[in-house]
């Protein structure tokens, strides 16, 4: 605990100071233009990742990057997709899952969890993707996961398309969806292609997108 109060420390005698113009400016306004939705695992750090400064991402972190299908009872993902889109009014929402997931090992092993059923009924939220995985034929257990995790990150976009101000921000043109797989070891971002629901290097093909408003259609 020692080394986060010491980073704190510097945070605030180092860091702080290089941008007290932003964070004055933000003490009283945000207005973030991306949802950011990843695990949270703790090697996967959105800001890091997108070099991203204080105030530009809205990020929701998770055991697998999940996305419940809107419901009667919504939890607090709802109410953080809702919020994002129908007040902060984000233009863009990543789903991003990442290589050696815990969560999607735990599905592609069928690890008993039995000792942990807050887990296993939140995994239940990627049984989509768990039955399209078990469906096909996989070389080996890395290449099972790794399809698993890709499974999964679809499966969540169509979670997210249930979602009514979702649905609406489509409808209306202004919102894309993205969904993103980060390989750890790499650095590299695999996202999903919405024309052939492939996956591709986002560094090859910066404009990747899982599905995109009319508007930047048009565009």
């Amino acid at each position: 605990m020692q080394n986060i109060i010491d980073g704190f420390l510097k945070f605030q005698r180092e860091a702080f100071p290089q941008r007290s113009e932003l964070f004055k400016q933000l003490a009283s306004t945000q207005s973030p233009g991306t949802l950011f939705v990843t695990c949270s695992d703790s090697r996967v750090v959105p800001e890091l990742l997108t070099q991203q400064e204080p105030g530009d991402l809205f990020v929701i972190r998770n055991a697998g990057n999940i996305v419940p299908s809107y419901g009667p009872e919504p939890g607090g993902v709802s109410a953080t997709v809702e919020y994002a889109v129908a007040v902060l009014g984000v233009s863009d929402i990543v789903i991003c899952g990442h290589s050696d997931c815990g969560a999607m090992t735990a599905i592609s092993t069928c690890k008993c969890l039995d000792h942990l059923p807050a887990v296993a009924n939140w995994l239940r939220h990627a049984e989509s993707a768990k039955v399209i995985n078990a469906a096909r034929q996989h070389a080996s257990p890395a290449d099972h996961l790794d399809a698993l995790v890709r499974d999964n990150v679809i499966a969540q976009l169509a979670n997210l398309k249930t979602h009514p101000s979702v649905a609406l921000a489509l409808e209306q043109g202004r919102l894309n969806l993205h969904g993103w797989v980060y390989d750890i070891e790499s650095g590299a971002i695999a996202a999903l292609d919405g024309n052939s629901q492939r996956f591709v290097s986002l560094a090859e093909y910066p404009q990747t997108c899982a599905l995109a408003s009319h508007a930047s259609t048009a565009a």
